[in-house]
């Protein structure tokens, strides 16, 4: 979830939790596991009924555990192919159910059309940018490029709506049109670095593939 630059830090920062977690036998999977369920029930049952600003406390808290599961996996020895895996579902689970619940909320009873739309070109632009990097690694290619990963959508969409619940006009919708604009580049980006790293290279098909 955090870039490279700022992971050193906040871990630095939890180290001693990281510690007395460890030492307690809790595990990196516990944490991915109660982080994903805490964001999804958090994000469902108060974005999804106009709760914006305690939404944004819950959803936020339980996001930031992501902080924690490979700091803990690293404190314990490494981390596995199937706690990355599994990490790595949470993540999507957690930004769909953020952007599902504003759609919710927002094509019913908070009555914003174009909030709903905003909401979904993120969701499905997120879906891209997390695709496209994961499609390239699956064939041996590095693509960690982008102004907008999974941190910077989190903050736009939690900051804006957390401001909207404040009673801040147009909070949301600054941050979502940012977040779309961002992640519009970021597709593109990550498209041309693949283009870029292989200009030849020929993947071979099969029936199954998509």
């Amino acid at each position: 979830m955090l870039g490279i630059s700022a992971r050193p830090v906040v871990e630095k920062v939890v180290a001693p939790l990281i510690a007395r977690l460890a030492r307690a036998g809790v595990t990196p999977d516990m944490i991915t596991v109660t982080g994903t369920l805490g964001a999804v029930a958090g994000a469902v049952l108060l974005f999804g009924t106009g709760h914006l600003f305690w939404g944004t406390v819950v959803v936020t808290f339980f996001v930031l555990l992501d902080l924690l599961d490979g700091a803990l996996a690293r404190a314990r020895g490494g981390g596995s192919v199937f706690g990355a895996v599994l990490d790595s579902v949470g993540d999507r689970a957690a930004d769909a159910a953020i952007f599902g619940a504003l759609v919710w909320w927002y094509s019913g009873a908070g009555n914003d059309r174009l909030l709903v739309l905003l909401a979904l070109l993120c969701l499905v632009l997120g879906v891209l940018t997390s695709y496209i990097k994961a499609r390239a690694e699956g064939v041996g290619i590095a693509c960690n490029v982008g102004i907008v990963e999974r941190l910077e959508r989190l903050l736009l969409v939690l900051f804006g709506t957390g401001l909207m619940g404040l009673g801040v006009p147009y909070a949301l919708h600054v941050g979502l049109w940012v977040l779309l604009a961002g992640s519009a580049v970021t597709v593109a980006q990550r498209i041309l670095a693949v283009r870029r790293a292989v200009p030849a290279a020929v993947v071979p098909q099969s029936p199954q593939q998509s």
